[in-house]
């Protein structure tokens, strides 16, 4: 089985639960999060702590009771070592940049949004075409209009900012969605970025015009942010890892969780 199959989340199912109702469309990721939720679910109803009568979910939203049983499921299951000193202290010698205040970014974007009853594949082609145009053009391998960036942005950006050229401003990591600010702030590039950036609006093309740098604090200042994000990476991992092995035991049905390369669960 493709792992893009029933993309739309039409018959996708985690051990005969529907993931999706008839009419309702969803991205691969939305659809890959109700499959993880769905497992979840399942297992804390095996494991004794959820009724077996919790109601499916609709439209991929749990009971409240399937939400705390979820919890207590992964508070028993998940072994999240707490990271020492050494391990904060080489975290930040490699990622110092991640922790620096005041880094702003001046952005310009075309959004492709992805909304209800969108063909996906046709939009990221669509996307696609998109960057590679702005990309030659931008490396100097195109001549033509001087400003084709503002000239797409208002010709095919979903985005109210397509009429002012695509134009952002300028933006801190603060100021946007995670998924946004993980692309465009976790890399130097001043630019049109080389691939696309995927956000919960959709997917973007965008063009860094100007950085300014941070600055980053002594590490005794963050290292509490820096334990605290290792914890996040060691339990997004065994997150990951329990997955697969539920999924593995389990019957899947139009979706697969194999070749996800974004947090399963968020």
């Amino acid at each position: 089985m493709s792992p893009l199959q029933a993309a739309d989340g039409a018959g996708a199912q985690v051990n005969g639960v529907a993931l999706a109702g008839e009419s309702e469309v969803l991205a691969p990721g939305e659809l890959r999060q109700r499959a993880c939720t769905e497992l979840l679910r399942q297992a804390a109803i095996r494991a004794g702590l959820l009724a077996a009568d919790d109601p499916p979910p609709v439209a991929g939203a749990i009971s409240e009771a399937a939400s705390a049983a979820i919890e207590a499921l992964l508070d028993r299951e998940l072994a999240v070592p707490e990271p020492d000193e050494d391990a904060c202290r080489r975290h930040y010698a490699a990622h110092a940049g991640r922790y620096a205040v005041g880094e702003r970014a001046r952005l310009r974007h075309v959004l492709f949004a992805v909304t209800p009853g969108v063909d996906l594949e046709a939009l990221r082609r669509r996307a696609e075409a998109c960057l590679i145009d702005l990309r030659s053009r931008d490396r100097g391998e195109t001549v033509g209009d001087a400003d084709r960036f503002a000239a797409a942005a208002r010709e095919l950006s979903n985005c109210p900012s397509g009429a002012d050229g695509g134009a952002l401003g300028w933006l801190t990591a603060a100021d946007c969605a995670p998924e946004f600010a993980r692309e465009v702030y976790g890399q130097p590039a001043v630019g049109v970025l080389p691939r696309l950036v995927r956000s919960r609006f959709g997917l973007h093309v965008v063009e860094v015009l100007e950085r300014q740098a941070g600055m980053s604090p002594p590490f005794d200042e963050v290292r509490a942010a820096v334990a605290q994000s290792l914890r996040q990476q060691a339990f997004a991992t065994a997150l990951r890892q329990y997955l697969l092995v539920l999924a593995g035991e389990a019957h899947l049905a139009g979706v697969s969780l194999e070749q996800a390369d974004t947090p399963l669960v968020q």
